[in-house]
């Protein structure tokens, strides 16, 4: 482990480029290792589960390489976790895309969003962010109004209002994040969210090395 520097693993279940992700956590300053294997999370203080693609796909390959036990395990320990769009929506009992069973981590489904003609799905691009908690994570952020970066045509709709840490607006408010415990995932994307997601990013960091 590099000093000073917390090791924290991404998940690479062959989906996308996940360069963007690398980058972004390495500038805020951690070590960042990807894994395709279980046994290769043991080294890490953080794990963080990238987002993009289908969900089937997504089960599919993380049920093929044993990384669906491994999250669940990790995730169960309370252990640091950060989940990122499609990250947050496998940690949920069900996806209405492709009717896939999630991870079952936390109680609640993924629907597809049901809009006016309006409002294009996806949703796509820049939307404002409001906090519902007051979480370490949220450190130099504006509890409403600032700008974050979303790509998606579903959204997660938890069974317990408590797991809500944020909501967005389009065409009606949806959960935006959630946290439990030490568990944080986000449905839009920090890596790509500019300066406000690097201090997202930042924070999570910050809040390993002073707490794990």
């Amino acid at each position: 482990m590099s000093e000073g520097k917390p090791v924290l693993v991404v998940i690479d279940y062959g989906m996308g480029n996940l360069r963007s992700v690398v980058k972004a956590w390495e500038h805020v300053g951690a070590n960042v290792r990807l894994i395709n294997k279980p046994e290769n999370i043991s080294e890490a203080r953080g794990l963080i589960f990238p987002g993009q693609g289908c969900i089937v796909d997504c089960m599919r390959m993380l049920r093929q390489s044993g990384l669906d036990g491994a999250v669940i395990d990790w995730v169960n320990a309370d252990k640091p976790f950060f989940g990122i769009c499609l990250g947050l929506q496998a940690l949920f009992d069900y996806s209405e895309e492709g009717e896939t069973k999630g991870l079952g981590l936390l109680p609640g489904k993924v629907v597809r969003f049901c809009l006016d003609p309006e409002y294009k799905v996806p949703h796509m691009g820049w939307n404002e962010v409001r906090f519902i908690r007051d979480l370490p994570l949220n450190t130099g952020l504006q509890q409403d109004g600032d700008q974050f970066y979303y790509v998606h045509s579903y959204h997660v709709i938890p069974r317990d209002s408590a797991l809500i840490w944020c909501e967005t607006n389009y065409g009606g408010s949806f959960v935006s994040g959630i946290a439990r415990g030490n568990c944080f995932a986000t449905q839009f994307h920090p890596e790509k969210s500019q300066l406000k997601g690097l201090q997202m990013y930042r924070n999570f960091v910050d809040w390993i090395k002073v707490n794990h």
